[in-house]
């Protein structure tokens, strides 16, 4: 997720302008009497996001200081545990059926899904509705249920974990415990699901997520719409916005509370203007997440791409989205070119970040925290800045020709 993850814990990462793990919490109250957060890194800005409680249901935080997998991570918990439990990962866009399911098992439950290509999951194997062997991302998988990462446990889970040892990734794998219990002939049953449930792992998964959460948008004008502004379809103008006129918005939108949109801006679905962010004269956005207090002031083109917090945009910056070939878009992440299986894919902009008047962002290109474009500048590869607050550009190469 980086560079979206810099001083921001992912969870806290917005799906339709509110936080990925408080959609968790949210389909998980009806079931559940208490919360305990396992955080880690930026822990401070969950405990600050959320409080004491959810909802009226209270939360207990516990630290996770080295992060040595989910079995590890489950383990943290174990002094507020004393029934059963949901275990459910906390960056994942999941619905309340699906937890429901899990939550009204009577045995240890673990959610899986068939899917296309199963190798990178944890995959299951069963015998009718019980769970036969799980293998972690095997090259071979015997079927194609995949573990989606969500598990109804007693505590007789902890017995297990304490048996379970580091897995070559030098973690200790939720799988692996499970795998323990199922030799000792403790019943483990796949609930099969084959509804919205989605992995955010990228920055182009924020888009999925955010497509799938707004389809469920219903028309709500809470804010400032000037008389000579147009608004069609399932728009959410919250509180505190302001849509000037000439501004033309087609749902679904969500407008946060303190974003300006206007005079004569385009912005269409499916977009969050985020919390104080300012989209000005002459610009269009589609299908974008714009991060709180970022500016695209005028004359600029943002489309399918994700923006961080406090970036600004020069007049006149464009975006491109489409290959001219009509491949699907590559994103370089973790030093290796990954396909987001996109036809229309635009940028990645950390938190910080600034370009100049007329610059031209190319399909699938990073730019870093804080990072600059001079005027003018034409930007086909990740850019990122460095300790010295020096602009430099990775190898990377251009695997995304140049855009219409």
């Amino acid at each position: 997720m980086g560079p979206l993850t810099d001083g921001l814990p992912k969870p806290l990462l917005p799906v339709g302008g509110t936080p990925i793990v408080e959609h968790v919490l949210d389909v998980a109250v009806p079931h559940v009497d208490e919360f305990v957060l396992v955080v880690g890194y930026e822990a401070d800005q969950l405990e600050a996001h959320f409080g004491s409680n959810y909802q009226g249901t209270p939360i207990k935080y516990v630290t996770q200081d080295a992060q040595l997998g989910t079995a590890h991570a489950i383990q943290q918990a174990q002094p507020h545990i004393d029934g059963p439990f949901l275990a459910l990962n906390g960056d994942v866009y999941l619905t309340p059926a699906l937890v429901e399911r899990l939550a009204t098992a009577t045995t240890t439950a673990i959610a899986v899904m068939p899917v296309e290509d199963p190798r990178s999951y944890g995959v299951v194997d069963t015998d009718g509705a019980q769970v036969t062997t799980i293998v972690e991302k095997p090259s071979d998988p015997p079927t194609n249920l995949a573990n989606l990462g969500l598990y109804r446990f007693t505590p007789d889970i902890f017995e297990y974990i304490d048996r379970t040892e580091r897995s070559e990734r030098g973690e200790y794998e939720i799988t692996d415990s499970l795998q323990y219990a199922i030799s000792d002939e403790t019943p483990v049953t796949a609930v099969e699901y084959d509804g919205d449930w989605l992995d955010i792992g990228r920055p182009w998964e924020l888009l999925d997520a955010t497509e799938t959460r707004l389809e469920d948008c219903e028309r709500t004008i809470h804010g400032d719409v000037e008389p000579n502004a147009t608004l069609h379809g399932d728009v959410v103008v919250e509180e505190g916005a302001r849509v000037r006129d000439g501004a033309y918005i087609e749902g679904p939108v969500r407008i946060q509370a303190g974003a300006d949109v206007g005079p004569n801006a385009y912005v269409r679905g499916s977009t969050v203007i985020g919390p104080n962010v300012r989209v000005g004269n002459g610009v269009e956005v589609k299908n974008s997440i714009l991060m709180a207090d970022t500016a695209v002031g005028h004359l600029s083109y943002v489309g399918d791409s994700v923006l961080g917090r406090n970036v600004n945009f020069g007049a006149g910056t464009k975006v491109a989205n489409l290959r001219h070939d009509d491949q699907t878009v590559r994103v370089q992440v973790k030093g290796e070119m990954t396909d987001t299986h996109r036809r229309k894919f635009g940028v990645v902009v950390g938190h910080g970040a600034k370009t100049g008047i007329n610059t031209s962002l190319n399909a699938g290109v990073t730019l870093g925290t804080n990072a600059r474009t001079t005027p003018g500048e034409v930007v086909t590869r990740d850019k990122h800045r460095d300790d010295t607050g020096a602009n430099h550009e990775p190898d990377t190469p251009l695997e995304n020709k140049p855009q219409r």
